[in-house]
This record gives structure tokens, sequence and C-alpha cells, in this order.
């Protein structure tokens, strides 16, 4: 990276971090860090969390209600036209109901669902969905419109056969969890850990049966699986073992698992494992706050007085990150044939003034936590890996070439990247990758650091364009970070591109 002395700041990186350790000390105290997630999961042992097929039952029992309350409020209407009205509004209540109840959350199954709770929402949209039906039948056939009294029994009765369906289904849901509670993993191993863990053996209404407790990156405490009377478990492999071999249905966090990088790697672990992921304890989830990868349904559940939400994936996963993906393969595709002749270019000056080894392959850390493999144009030799691991600036490094300043300079170093989003490592847009050593030192001084990963790195960014690249604020950086992925759209990849291809001009390096 190349340094800029603008201004000053207490969380620059050269300011906060010890300088690494001498190389004498290698053996013992230098290996990088390994990732705080595994690679993804085979396709195989990825699974749909079991709790979605509660939601569509749900669904299904709104339709049937649905249609059974349209067929007798048409049937009492009576006149001639009847079979048509009636398949109108048959199609019609259902139609309009279920978006409005899956926009409403009633199809998101929660731990201590309770259908009387949920009767004021229930009724405000079959209230909606009944005049936006009767509304057509009356458009077209005036005559044959359904009356404000049949109308207003129809809502009423379609709102308490709901309630007592609803009702059904849960009390069902309760007594199946007591029979056959899933296997859970609690994440955390402190007080609230335990409590939790307790609470749900002695509820099994709530579905769930702890098999283990987990605490990434610590040790295993035999005092502490005594205490809980489940297993501890601490790495990643041991966590995705545990998870298939007692078929676990359901991950609690019982603190927010955003603090740490190697616990926020788990949430999309766990998502691929097809578990259902709960937040519990620690009071409400905040309004504003980094959320990777999921974000909390809210609500009043809660696990024997502990407050809980359900995390689900973010609206603009799905469609979003492909219409973002689609972006950065075009784009990408077309910068690689058109700057082909820059890349040979670069890449026979770098041979002839520094030797043999064009290509330089660092580890960095992508989305999710993951280990990706990012490429450049080597323009400085590092005497060993732990010096390419953990030196955080060489752009003043004497054994630079004046081919390697240029291209730090330039940028032009970072062009081989775009083979790196050709290959879905990284996206054109999105976070610095950092190496794994200073993401570990950042999350440790920057609560929100962590929260970067929750979208694809990037070439370049949002931080970057705002000038903070080289020895400048990591606090800033992660700020302008999480800003980005939450404004996320595809209009604002296109201004941070356009942004950067004329800084590019100005010589900025990076």
């Amino acid at each position: 990276m190349t340094t800029e002395n603008t201004g000053t700041s207490t969380s620059r990186p050269s300011q906060v971090l010890p300088p690494p350790e001498p190389k004498a000390r290698a053996a013992t105290s230098v290996v990088t860090p390994r990732g705080p997630a595994p690679r993804p999961l085979p396709s195989h042992l990825r699974r749909r969390p079991h709790r979605h097929r509660a939601g569509a039952l749900l669904a299904v029992s709104d339709c049937l209600v649905a249609v059974a309350v349209a067929a007798a409020a048409v049937a009492s209407a009576g006149g001639d036209g009847t079979p048509l009205a009636l398949a109108a509004v048959c199609a019609l209540v259902p139609a309009v109901l279920l978006p409005l109840n899956a926009h409403g959350g009633l199809y998101r199954t929660a731990l201590a669902a309770s259908a009387i709770d949920e009767l004021p929402a229930l009724l405000g949209r079959a209230a909606v969905a009944w005049c936006a039906a009767a509304a057509v039948p009356a458009a077209v056939h005036p005559d044959r419109a359904l009356d404000w009294t049949t109308l207003t029994a129809a809502v009423a009765a379609h709102a308490a056969l709901a309630c007592a369906a609803r009702g059904a289904i849960h009390l069902g849901r309760r007594r199946a969890g007591r029979r056959r509670p899933c296997s859970a993993l609690v994440v955390g191993t402190g007080p609230t850990g335990r409590k939790v863990t307790a609470a749900l053996h002695e509820h099994p209404e709530y579905g769930m049966r702890p098999v283990g407790m987990v605490e990434p990156g610590g040790p295993a405490g035999a005092l502490l699986a005594e205490d809980a009377g489940v297993p501890v478990l601490t790495g990643p492999e041991d966590i995705v073992r545990a998870a298939i071999q007692n078929s676990v249905r359901d991950a609690v966090f019982t603190s927010d698992p955003w603090t740490d990088p190697e616990t926020a790697a788990l949430v999309p672990l766990f998502a691929d494992l097809g578990c259902t992921v709960w937040l519990v304890g620690g009071g409400p989830v905040p309004d504003a706050g980094p959320l990777p990868a999921a974000r909390p349904v809210r609500g009043g559940d809660h696990l024997w007085g502990f407050a809980c939400h359900r995390l689900d994936p973010p609206p603009f996963r799905s469609a979003g990150l492909r219409c973002k993906r689609a972006l950065d393969v075009a784009v990408a595709a077309a910068a690689l044939l058109a700057v082909s002749p820059v890349l040979l270019a670069c890449a026979l000056a770098v041979r002839l003034a520094d030797g043999p080894g064009v290509i330089f392959r660092q580890e960095r850390v992508g989305q999710d936590g993951r280990p990706i493999t990012v490429l450049k144009f080597r323009t400085l030799r590092p005497r060993d890996e732990h010096e390419s691991a953990t030196r955080w600036n060489v752009a003043d490094d004497r054994r630079m070439s004046t081919v390697g300043h240029l291209l730090r300079r330039t940028s032009l170093d970072e062009l081989p990247q775009l083979w790196n989003v050709l290959r879905g490592d990284m996206s054109l847009v999105g976070p610095r990758p950092e190496r794994p050593y200073f993401v570990q030192r950042f999350s440790q001084l920057h609560p929100g650091y962590a929260a970067r990963h929750r979208m694809p790195v990037g070439i370049t960014g949002l931080a970057q364009v705002n000038g903070l690249r080289g020895d400048t604020s990591i606090e800033d950086r992660a700020r302008f970070d999480n800003h980005y992925i939450d404004t996320w759209s595809l209009w604002q990849d296109v201004r941070i591109l356009l942004h950067t291809a004329g800084s590019v001009f100005r010589l900025g390096g990076s």
C-alpha cells in the first residue's frame, strides 16, 4: 500500500499496531492466523431450514380458510352468476392475503408463537384482502356486489377461523417439540449460554434439544462441559462435524455475534447447514449497527423470558447480489480484454526489473471471513512469508525498484485482481480485502471492522474513492465500508466505478 501523509489520526495502523516480531521468533509466534471461517460447504451438505415448513403450513391454512369463507359469503349473497363471482372472490382473497401476511412476518415461525397475539394483524389484513377482492366483482357486475353486512361478516369469520387454525398449528408444533425436539447448538459458554442451555433442557416445548455449546477460537473446558451437561466445541471443523452427526437444526447465539470475526463467521456457516439461526439475550436488537449476512426479525418472541430474534438473510442478498455479480462479470471481462496490452507491458517490465516471479499471490480475508488468494503484480520481493503477512507499509522500502514504485503509484499492480473478480473471489466494488493478521488486530481495536465482511470484498470501494487508502484511519474506513453496505444499490456501484476510473489518471495509488 502507498503511504499518504494527509493529516493525522490516532487510529492509523502504523500508530496503533505493534511492529512485527523479529524473524528469530517466527517459529513460535508469527504464523499467519487461519481464516475465521471454513470454506463453503459442499452442496450435498446444505439443507433448507426446517422451520420454513411450518411457515408453508400456515400459508396453506390461510388459503383454505380464505376459499372456504369466500365460498360461504358468495353463496349467501345468492343471485345469478354465482359460480363466476365465487371463482373470482375465491381467487382474489388468497392472492391478496398471502403477500400481505408474508410482508407482515406472519409466516416467520416464532418460538413462543401465540394465535391471540397475531389476531389484530390477521384481522387488519383480512379486511384489506376482502375489500380488494370484493371491489373487482362490484366493478364488473354492480348488481352482484357483496353488501356491507356480508363483507363485514366475511372479514370477522375469516379472522376468527384463521386465528383458530393458527392456534391449532402452534399447539401441534409445541406438542411435536416436546415429543421430538430437534438438535440445537448454543453459541456462547458464558452465564447466558449456560442459562439458555438449561432452559432448553427444562422446556422442550420450544422444540430444541441442546447437544453442544460453541466457543469459537477458545479451548474446550471440561468444567464448562460438566456444568452445561453438553460438550464444548471450538473449531469450525468440530462444529460442522457435530452439526452433521447430530442433525442440528437450530443455532442459538447468546451474544451479539458481530463483535468477533470468528463468531460472526458462524452465522453463514449455520445457514449453509440449513439451521435456523436465533439471537437470544442481551435485550432488543439495536436499530442501527452492522448485521452481516443476516437481519433480525423483530417481534415479541422470547425463549423462557430471554428476548429472542430469528436472523434471516437480508432482502438484497439473493436478487441484489446476483445483479451485482452480473455487473462484475461483464465489466471485468471487458476490462481484461481492453487492458491486455497493458497487462503484458507491466508483466514484461516487472520481469526485466525484478527478475522471475511476475505475479504475487497473497492470502486475504474475503466475504464472511473466508480466505481468498489475491493476485497482484510483484513490486517488492519480501524477505520471508512473515514479512509479507504482517508488514503494513512498504511504500518507502529502498528495495523497491522504479518499476515497482510506478506500478504502485498508478495502481497498475492491482490489474490482475480482475481475474479474482471473474473467479468470484472478489467484486469490483466492496470493502478492501486485508490480510488475516491485520483483520484479527483491527477487529479487536475497532468493533465495526468485522462487519465489513458481510459483503464481497472489492478492488475499489466507497472508502477508497474518499481518499481512505494507505496509512489512513482504519476506523474511518470501517465506517465508510459499513455505510456502503447498509445503503447498497447497483447504481452506487456504478458511481464508485466511474469515480475510480477518473481517479486513476490522478496517480492516487492504493
